[in-house]
């Protein structure tokens, strides 16, 4: 079993990685670069960005250890929303969103210095149509500067405006920890997992 180095500062993904009962350390490079081509397709976009994460940690991880970077992006009508950088992104973003259906996709690697596997998960969220007053009190209560889309389905707006999901829930959220962990149990082992001696984070 390597030590795992969870590639991000999400809280959420820090939360969720926790949730498997799996020693982690936290190591995040900065000023990597996240553009991808404005000819990708949608559903590509988080895997091209978790990929150029994993690249920049190529060369510096030991050979003891796994990285985990992931992106998440949601996908509406073949439109990416990332994270807004205003108020008024935000605001537009949800409006966008309120009465429809779109995806969210996580991309993920995971990567030592003999393999990196990559892995994308998307679920379908669907929302009622959000009232302006719903929409601005979410926004200015909760700043969703740092979240894909503009929410997260764990705050307040998911409560009363996610009306169906069908996928993951723990994607949605930003890492698909089932798949993340059927991954290394085919890497590792479900022994080397499960086993009690390690120190949750």
């Amino acid at each position: 079993m390597k030590k795992i180095i969870l590639a991000s500062n999400s809280p959420r993904r820090k939360e969720l990685l926790a949730g498997l009962g799996i020693g982690f350390e936290v190591h995040v490079l900065k000023d990597i670069d996240e553009s991808y081509p404005e000819d990708l397709p949608a559903c590509e976009v988080a895997n091209f960005i978790s990929h150029a994460k994993a690249e920049a940690y190529k060369n510096i991880i030991g050979d003891d250890e796994l990285v985990i970077t992931a992106d998440t992006v949601v996908v509406l009508d073949d439109m990416v929303m990332g994270k807004p950088a205003t108020r008024d992104e935000a605001v537009e973003m949800l409006r966008a969103l309120s009465g429809k259906t779109h995806h969210v996709i996580t991309g993920v690697c995971l990567t030592t210095t003999e393999e990196q596997r990559a892995l994308s998960v998307t679920s379908e969220v669907t929302f009622k149509v959000l009232a302006d007053e719903e929409i601005d009190y979410y926004v200015d209560n909760y700043c969703p500067y740092d979240k894909a889309g503009a929410y997260g389905i764990q705050e307040w707006i998911g409560y009363i405006g996610v009306t169906a999901l069908k996928g993951s829930y723990f994607n949605v959220m930003g890492l698909p920890v089932q798949r993340i962990y059927q991954e290394l149990v085919d890497m590792f082992g479900v022994n080397e997992l499960i086993r009690g001696d390690k120190a949750l984070p």
